[in-house]
């Protein structure tokens, strides 16, 4: 009983978080812990300030929400919408700057967790190669959530950074 309560104090803290940080603004470290989450309200949450953040560059970090999300979900006619909107929105951004190492993160992420049925792995290596060559060049916050994610990723390994 001490667990269950300990994650709900967790899940609730989180939401009071995301809540206030819908009025304060974007948070990147944030962003990458709520990628390590499998909580759709936490995930809501952080779409939810996304939203409210003006630049157009948002939208490959909620299009990356919005897949992340869809493995989440029950419906499979929401799993595709979701993961269809998800991906119209990160490949839109990757689009005007493919150049932006951490865009490239972003879906090499999606893609290497994405079941085969969506179709979503044909950049997965030249993705890794590209996030691995700019590694050096990203802020301190890309390279932890970098290194955190090579930590269980097939195609990112620490060693090569």
């Amino acid at each position: 009983m001490k667990v269950n309560f300990r994650v709900l104090l967790l899940f609730l803290f989180l939401i009071v978080k995301g809540e206030t940080r819908a009025q304060t603004g974007f948070d990147k470290e944030r962003y990458y812990e709520v990628m390590a989450t499998e909580q759709i309200q936490v995930i809501d949450n952080e779409i939810d300030v996304l939203k409210k953040s003006a630049p157009a560059s948002m939208g490959a970090y909620e299009g990356t929400l919005l897949m992340k999300k869809a493995g989440l979900v029950k419906k499979g006619k929401d799993k595709i919408d979701l993961f269809k909107a998800g991906r119209k929105k990160l490949e839109a951004v990757i689009k005007t700057d493919p150049q932006n190492a951490e865009w490239r993160f972003l879906r090499l992420m999606i893609q290497e967790n994405a079941p085969k049925a969506v179709n979503y792995r044909n950049e997965l290596d030249a993705d890794s190669k590209y996030v691995i060559d700019n590694f050096k060049n990203q802020s301190p916050v890309v390279q932890k959530a970098i290194n955190n994610y090579s930590k269980n990723s097939k195609v990112l390994n620490s060693k090569d950074f």
